[in-house]
């Protein structure tokens, strides 16, 4: 079965997920916040931001925002180069 049949987000307002603007002040905070609220209650939010982290999508998807999973693309690509320079 697909992940996205499980998705709470599946049946809510799909724009709650599209924050226009900032999401770190005002109403794209807002509204990040809100859709992050709903992935936290979600079954299958590890799945999504799984797919998100490796698809170059806009939105809220697994509790992040595109700036939060481009943070931890970075950190992880960090550790990978520190590891392999370790090695």
């Amino acid at each position: 079965m697909n992940w996205r049949v499980r998705a709470l987000c599946r049946g809510g307002d799909p724009e709650m997920f599209f924050p226009i603007g900032s999401t770190t002040r005002g109403p794209g905070l807002k509204q990040a916040e809100a859709a992050k609220a709903v992935c936290g209650r979600c079954p299958v939010v590890r799945q999504c931001l799984d797919w998100a982290m490796e698809s170059p999508v806009e939105g809220i998807w697994g509790g992040t925002t595109e700036s939060e999973r481009r943070a931890t693309r970075r950190r992880l690509v960090k550790e990978s180069l520190t590891n392999t320079a370790n090695v």
